[in-house]
């Protein structure tokens, strides 16, 4: 019971619960329903990006290009299921837009891994380069007129339960079972934690750190593709900030940003957290300064994970040398 309650996830689950009951005392509205149903949806396609971004940040490295990533990917998407555009059937267009996820985060795994470039510069120019593509593809039109089959992806539901959060639930439960069950979880925690003894033990770091990439760029892929269907339009403005929102989630969550610590459930956990503030200024009625609130508060929340990691990573070396 008591390392239980010593655990970051236990922490965060906490101040989610706190936060909850706050602003459910200032609106009755707010655990309503319909509202826990639509907070569970609007997140839904964070969780999956958080549990790809948790992997890449365990292993040592960090994606700022999953934001404008999802924009070239909802692009793709509507371009070729629009009736008046591609035409393609949705299952066909849902498939491509998988693969390129792939090949978008193998292309940034290879240059990180093979290359041995830093992966805040290689996702840098990454970024840029996917939104201007975004750009061009567009050309500052929207996409209104997206197939009903499409559609149901968004907004449809098995058993009373949204698409979205299935998804999201399949994909968190099979992370978080990779990482804590299967050799190759074990091992990306290994090189996250110390890279040199990867290199003795023979660990081949640069496959562990692609594979990553390549995850969290099909997971990408798959939450634009829950994502996508719930919009009326599609435009180039899409997955603008998901980057910075999922890695502080991350963060929050417990999952150290020089890797090689944390867990999936931690930073699904931040996703909720991060999620349910963003809601509750909404409800706090703040109007439109409830965006510049929701920044600061990202802000605060990644200057706190740091600097709590921080003191935990002191107190671990203090007890190193005291052994």
């Amino acid at each position: 019971m008591k390392s239980l309650l010593a655990r970051r996830e236990t922490g965060i689950l906490g101040l989610v619960l706190v936060a909850m009951i706050v602003v459910q005392a200032v609106n009755p509205l707010f655990l309503s329903a319909v509202n826990v149903r639509d907070l569970l949806v609007q997140n839904a396609p964070f969780a999956i990006v958080a549990c790809g971004m948790t992997l890449v940040v365990v292993v040592g490295e960090i994606d700022v290009s999953v934001g404008a990533m999802a924009g070239l990917l909802a692009s793709v998407l509507g371009t070729l299921s629009s009736p008046t555009l591609g035409g393609w059937s949705p299952p066909a267009a849902i498939a491509v837009t998988l693969g390129l996820g792939g090949v978008l985060g193998l292309a940034n795994g290879l240059l990180v891994s093979l290359v041995r470039l830093p992966s805040i510069i290689v996702t840098l120019a990454a970024l840029s380069l996917y939104r201007g593509c975004t750009e061009v593809m567009l050309g500052g039109k929207w996409i209104t007129d997206l197939p009903p089959g499409l559609r149901t992806i968004g907004t449809g539901a098995l058993a009373g339960v949204p698409v979205p959060v299935i998804a999201a639930t399949a994909v968190v439960a099979l992370a978080a079972t990779a990482a804590v069950w299967t050799p190759f979880g074990r091992r990306a925690y290994a090189v996250g934690s110390d890279p040199h003894a990867a290199d003795v033990t023979g660990l081949r770091k640069g496959r562990i750190k692609l594979v990553s990439f390549v995850l969290l760029g099909v997971l990408t892929a798959l939450a634009t593709v829950v994502s996508v269907p719930r919009l009326s339009v599609i435009e180039s403005g899409f997955g603008t900030g998901w980057e910075l929102f999922v890695i502080t989630c991350v963060v929050v969550g417990g999952v150290s940003i020089t890797g090689g610590r944390g867990s999936v459930i931690g930073a699904l956990f931040g996703v909720f957290l991060l999620g349910t503030v963003r809601t509750e200024l909404v409800y706090l009625r703040l109007g439109d300064q409830a965006t510049y609130w929701e920044r600061a508060v990202q802000g605060l929340f990644i200057l706190g994970a740091v600097v709590a990691d921080r003191i935990v990573e002191s107190r671990s070396e203090r007890e190193a040398l005291a052994t």
